[in-house]
């Protein structure tokens, strides 16, 4: 059976949906790279600071205060911060929360202190390397992956490394050192990025046996250093921003916002394309201390947006919490459990439960932006579509539906990106079968407004 979207097709939302033609920039992350404070932390997804900048100026006549329920890395923030702007953020991945952090409050790291102390490094790490001298600190022991993941003669200069950072008093300029060696632990590892984390052997990667390890990190603090001054140069507030990072859910948003004071929400929550964001930093979240065993870890999978594919797919049945009628998405996710129950878990059932809870995780958010936006206040989502066991998503389309069903205007989903790459998700055998050959990913910006 093809299944087409009442409302794709319907009249009233025909030129919302298939809008090619946009006035936002592209949300492609790909440009953060390259930019001051943005390109401190490599990451696989989110949006640029070109598209948020815009976005700030067209909404925003006056300073006012700017909510990333979803901050990742913080590039929400940060623009935040470049247009003399408040801010507040949600990251319940410590790891992001701290980077994003970090480079939110750029501006309040004295740039003297951590060039004296990246110097200091320098010179630490070579003289303990070239004495021989054995590290006091050791690898978080229960850090575990198949291959080893740092050879012996890089496990050592990192925790020379190590060594230096539990040193500095500053915690300011210590969280920078931290930030600056977790950005790039995984660079010297013998695991990479292809975009999910894995052994360099299985991408045809030689293992890494020794790497310049104290010149990489003092190559970033270096970087680090000049995007700070550069930060510095350009703020041309009276008064610095006022940003608050918060490492907790935005579902918990009744603890730290007052209802009713948001002017701006710019955000891109997870997809639902089950990229795994927690199992991802790993290795970052165990060698930053912040998570010690697995539960540890599981506490994150269950509390993230949407959960997650594993975290669904043994339940027997996971249903919509709320009505949302004029729309197909409810025979959709029926359709989706009937396909392919010899496969088990890998099968439609458990893909259709993931699908039922992102949702109603979205129909939660979309409550949270009705209690916590000013009236007349805009809300900018970023999301794109997904092709699960082959039956496309317009999650775009749904979640705009879901918006209106709370009480709020949903004013037009624009889509300033009419391709994206998502293979992973599209073409898995396992998890999709054939994606057809008409589907195609996209991105898309949902343009809501409190009455």
């Amino acid at each position: 059976m093809k299944y087409q979207s009442k409302l794709l097709y319907n009249e009233n939302y025909v030129t919302v949906a298939s809008k090619n033609g946009s006035s936002f920039h592209d949300p492609a992350f790909a440009k953060n790279k390259t930019l001051p404070i943005h390109r401190w932390v490599p990451w696989i997804a989110g949006f640029s600071s070109d598209f948020v900048h815009h976005a700030i100026k067209k909404y925003l006549g006056e300073k006012g205060m700017i909510l990333d329920p979803f901050s990742g890395v913080g590039t929400t923030l940060v623009e935040s911060v470049l247009t003399c702007n408040d801010a507040i953020g949600f990251e319940i991945n410590p790891y992001a929360w701290l980077a994003s952090k970090i480079k939110s409050k750029a501006y309040e790291i004295d740039e003297s202190k951590l060039k004296y102390h990246r110097n200091r490094f320098i010179s630490f790490y070579h003289d303990n390397l070239a004495s021989n001298t054995q590290p006091i600190s050791r690898p978080p022991p229960t850090f575990k992956t198949r291959s080893v993941f740092y050879s012996p003669m890089v496990m050592r200069k990192v925790l020379v490394l190590y060594d230096y950072i539990n040193g500095i008093e500053d915690e300011c300029i210590r969280d920078v050192f931290r930030l600056a060696f977790a950005s790039t632990m995984v660079k010297y590892s013998n695991y990479s990025y292809e975009p999910s984390l894995g052994r360099r052997v299985s991408s045809g990667k030689e293992e890494i046996k020794d790497f310049a390890v104290g010149e990489e990190v003092y190559n970033k603090l270096d970087e680090m250093q000049r995007d700070i001054i550069w930060l510095k140069s350009k703020l041309s507030c009276i008064d610095n921003p006022n940003v608050n990072v918060v490492n907790d859910s935005f579902f918990n948003y009744n603890k730290y916002v007052v209802e009713g004071t948001i002017d701006l929400l710019i955000t891109s929550p997870p997809y639902l394309n089950n990229y795994h964001y927690n199992r991802n930093t790993r290795p970052q979240l165990y060698w930053l201390d912040f998570v010690k065993t697995p539960n540890d870890m599981k506490k994150l999978e269950y509390a993230n947006f949407g959960k997650y594919w594993q975290t669904c797919r043994e339940e027997e049945r996971i249903d919509l919490a709320f009505n949302l009628s004029n729309t197909d998405l409810s025979e959709r996710l029926e359709q989706m459990r009937t396909l392919n129950s010899e496969r088990g878990i890998y099968g439609g059932n458990g893909w259709a439960n993931y699908a039922a809870s992102y949702f109603n995780d979205c129909h939660k958010f979309a409550n949270g932006i009705k209690a916590i936006m000013r009236p007349d206040s805009t809300a900018l989502v970023v999301l794109g579509n997904s092709i699960l066991q082959g039956i496309h998503i317009p999650t775009d389309v749904y979640f705009g539906r879901i918006a209106e069903s709370v009480g709020l205007k949903l004013v037009e989903i624009h889509t300033p990106r009419a391709t994206r790459i998502g293979n992973s998700i599209i073409q898995s055998n396992v998890r999709v079968g054939k994606a057809k050959s008409h589907d195609q990913l996209y991105e898309s910006v949902v343009e809501i407004k409190k009455l």
